[in-house]
């Protein structure tokens, strides 16, 4: 089991490092493969809100973690154009949910040589992430191996204001032959509230993790905040960082029971 795990965005230097800090001790005691990920740009917002620190100003702090902490860093690139210079700094290209389908932006990352992570749509049932993975593995030069492309549940639009998460589509994807990658926070979303602000419940975060070590992944994602209530983006789904080091110490006692 590997993790993914940091702050939604990169709000500023001090809250990056403090983060990763945390999470490195916490990974290390618990012998878990952890790779940073935090968004220089959260480009798909409800509403016209605050976004990030932007590219120059992100890839900057992230590449701080990476040499001064020794982590592999994994962030968003929402743009063709972002692909090769983001691929500069970071171990692994993440493809938003809602992006799942550009043509163009998949197939610049695959371009970089370096990990994709595709994140499912909302709209997207299991088996079309068939058709992202052939849009990658048609842009590569030369055959990608089986570990360069990770594919992520992260819940389906249910109604306007829910998202639930089907177990079945942690099978289903896995039987393209990739690793897949539980994402416990955003699942937890409450998207397109009427207050222009997305919702969540943080509560539920555990229980919905417990449930996908059951079924097998090979990964997981947590959003994680030293204070997410006053976070900017993604407030009400992040997990509180002092809660973090009990959360993944259960996940690791799931995937130990399954793998036995």
């Amino acid at each position: 089991m590997f993790l993914i795990a940091g702050p939604c965005a990169i709000e500023n230097r001090d809250t990056i490092m403090h983060t990763a800090e945390t999470l490195k001790r916490v990974c290390s005691e618990l012998d878990i493969r952890l790779f940073f990920k935090s968004s220089f740009d959260k480009a798909n917002r409800t509403s016209l809100s605050a976004r990030g620190v932007g590219m120059d100003e992100g890839l900057k702090i992230l590449s701080e973690v990476k040499h001064e902490l020794d982590l592999p860093i994994l962030t968003d690139v929402h743009e063709s154009w972002q692909c090769a210079p983001v691929a500069e700094v970071a171990d692994v290209l993440q493809i938003p949910a809602f992006l799942s389908r550009q043509t163009d932006l998949l197939q610049a990352a695959a371009r970089t040589g370096r990990i994709v992570n595709i994140k499912k749509g909302q709209f997207m049932a299991p088996w079309d992430m068939k058709g992202a993975v052939e849009k990658i593995d048609s842009s590569s030069e030369g055959r990608r191996s089986k570990d360069s492309i990770w594919l992520t549940e992260r819940g389906s639009s249910f109604g306007y204001g829910r998202l639930v998460v089907d177990m079945t589509s942690i099978v289903e994807m896995r039987r393209l032959g990739y690793p897949v990658v539980f994402d416990a926070t955003h699942s937890v979303q409450q998207p397109s509230t009427q207050t222009g602000v997305t919702g969540g419940n943080r509560e539920m975060v555990p229980y919905l993790l417990r449930a996908a070590m059951a079924v097998g992944v090979d990964g997981i994602f947590i959003e994680t905040h030293p204070d997410p209530d006053q976070a900017i983006s993604d407030s009400a789904n992040q997990v509180k960082l002092a809660d973090i080091q009990n959360i993944l110490a259960e996940a690791k006692q799931y995937d130990i029971l399954r793998t036995r």
